[in-house]
């Protein structure tokens, strides 16, 4: 069985690299007598706006692309990520933080600090609201909740594999490069990491085909999945597709989107020419 998924965010207009990403998705479900799902992702409902959605569909299905209806939406399924997250806090994973985006630059810019480390999701947080001892209690309401990395690798027993050339994580390192990322937050319910792991797992996702820009934060999935006892699919992260400086394409790069090129008159072969497919 093969099951893959493409699962884009309606905040602005799908670019080339998305095109790469759902083509190359649905061409290997193909190839495979699979399934390739459409998801979207519209947690951030301060960003997200139906027009965009609308786009999404029209323009993956002027590219050829077909999926089974109905689409899942992640704005729809919070409370399978709070299910998830009160396992996490029940195992005492968890914990709730304060810091703003401004406390934890402040706390990491510090002269003595050195230059603030980096990991999948940019500055690793400093611990600054990490308790000695897991909290005690219900779990809270509207609030930041954090991974306590370390405690979470110390649960496990062996190495962490997923098969992309059978790539291999140390859990060890994980505190050090990855540091306690954000599970929920308080104005979404749940972050990219819960939800797409949850997601993957209740869609019964096998193979997941994205960009190289995710790779690092695989690590977190493939830990996630192991903590909350779900499958790990197999993972295979694409090269990016690039403007003519070099720069990774972004939905405000209009000239790159999908639907200034078929106001130009390409066709859906055309695009896939141009991707090298």
């Amino acid at each position: 069985m093969f099951i893959t998924r493409f699962a884009p965010s309606p905040t602005g207009p799908l670019h080339l690299g998305h095109a790469y990403s759902a083509i190359l998705a649905y061409d290997r479900a193909q190839a495979e007598g699979g399934t390739f799902l459409l998801r979207i992702d519209d947690l951030d409902q301060t960003r997200c706006r139906p027009e965009w959605e609308v786009q999404i569909f029209d323009d993956l299905a002027w590219l050829w692309l077909g999926w089974p209806l109905p689409v899942l939406r992640q704005s729809t399924r919070l409370p399978r990520y709070r299910a998830a997250l009160k396992s996490l806090w029940n195992q005492g994973l968890i914990y709730q933080c304060s810091c703003s985006r401004a406390d934890i630059r402040a706390a990491t810019s510090a002269p003595q600090e050195g230059a603030p480390l980096l990991g999948p999701d940019g500055v690793i947080y400093p611990g600054t609201c990490r308790p000695a001892t897991p909290p005690q209690g219900p779990m809270p309401e509207e609030c930041a909740l954090r991974l306590d990395m370390a405690r979470a690798c110390r649960m496990l027993s062996s190495p962490l594999i997923y098969k992309e050339k059978d790539e291999i994580i140390t859990p060890h390192d994980l505190p050090h490069t990855v540091g306690d990322v954000v599970l929920a937050r308080r104005e979404m319910g749940a972050s990219y990491h819960l939800s797409v792991v949850v997601d993957d797992a209740d869609q019964g996702i096998t193979h997941v085909i994205r960009g190289e820009d995710l790779q690092e934060a695989t690590q977190i999935h493939v830990l996630l999945q192991r903590l909350l006892g779900l499958p790990t699919p197999a993972y295979h992260h694409h090269a990016l597709i690039r403007d003519a400086a070099g720069r990774r394409l972004a939905k405000r790069d209009d000239a790159r989107a999908i639907a200034t090129y078929r106001v130009d008159g390409a066709s859906p072969s055309d695009i896939r020419a141009l991707l090298g497919l």
